[in-house]
């Protein structure tokens, strides 16, 4: 399944930080969007923007795993890998089990090629290693080297999940960079983009400031002043 993202919305959010996007959805309401314990891999790797792929696990039962293995029950491993699209991330529940991978370098690579926007998952890969000068966004909880259906047993893919702590639909737009990875709900992603676009050149008007020696007190957080001038020059640009 392809979800859907203006390239207009995509452009803006690359030009925008994690902690941006995250403080910009909190005054819009959202408190809680921000992914807990799940890390960049790749500190190089692109800005990450793409519409969820989600997956949804629960414990592994040993009758499912055999089931699985003899082939008696779909593998939505090896779905989930063929339908990724390009433009999307992939995001899998894995409730913070660290003991199984859910994949490693060669799916990694596989998706780069693709043009698959990313990975995340609260849980563990294998090879972390190969996997960091790939050059492709990865973020996760941990190392592994056991096969998924060790603990977990993906049973639905594109529902509701939960994953770092915060819910994700389908759809929902994610971005990673160095600081982590947050969600931005599907129906307000071109609101937040253009809000945190702005707020991202506000900082940078207000950096700009501190770096000729303007007062703290007056330049962050930016008084009313401040942000007049802002408007002001940006009207003048």
């Amino acid at each position: 399944m392809t979800h859907k993202l203006e390239d207009d919305t995509r452009a803006l959010l690359e030009g925008c930080s994690v902690p941006s996007v995250v403080s910009t959805l909190y005054r819009m309401g959202f408190q809680n969007v921000f992914l807990r314990d799940v890390r960049p891999l790749a500190p190089d790797a692109p800005v990450m923007v793409g519409p969820a792929m989600t997956l949804r696990t629960i414990p592994i039962r040993e009758d499912m795993r055999r089931e699985i293995t003899e082939g008696k029950t779909e593998n939505l491993q090896g779905r989930a890998f063929n339908e990724a699209g390009a433009g999307e991330v992939m995001v899998c529940e894995a409730a913070g089990v660290t003991e199984t991978a859910l994949l490693g370098d060669m799916v990694t690579t596989a998706f780069k090629v693709r043009g698959v926007a990313g990975i995340v998952l609260d849980g563990g890969v294998n090879d972390r290693a190969a996997i960091e000068t790939i050059g492709f966004p990865v973020y996760a909880s941990g190392d592994a080297s056991l096969p998924f259906t060790s603990h977990r047993h993906i049973v639905a893919l594109n529902v509701p999940i939960g994953c770092g702590g915060v819910a994700i639909f389908p759809g929902d737009i994610m971005i990673g960079d160095r600081n982590g990875v947050a969600a931005i709900p599907l129906g307000v992603a071109d609101e937040v983009a253009a809000k945190a676009r702005e707020r991202e050149e506000l900082e940078a008007y207000c950096a700009d400031l501190l770096r000729a020696g303007a007062p703290l007190s007056s330049s962050y957080p930016p008084n009313n002043e401040t942000i007049a001038a802002f408007h002001a020059s940006r009207a003048g640009k």
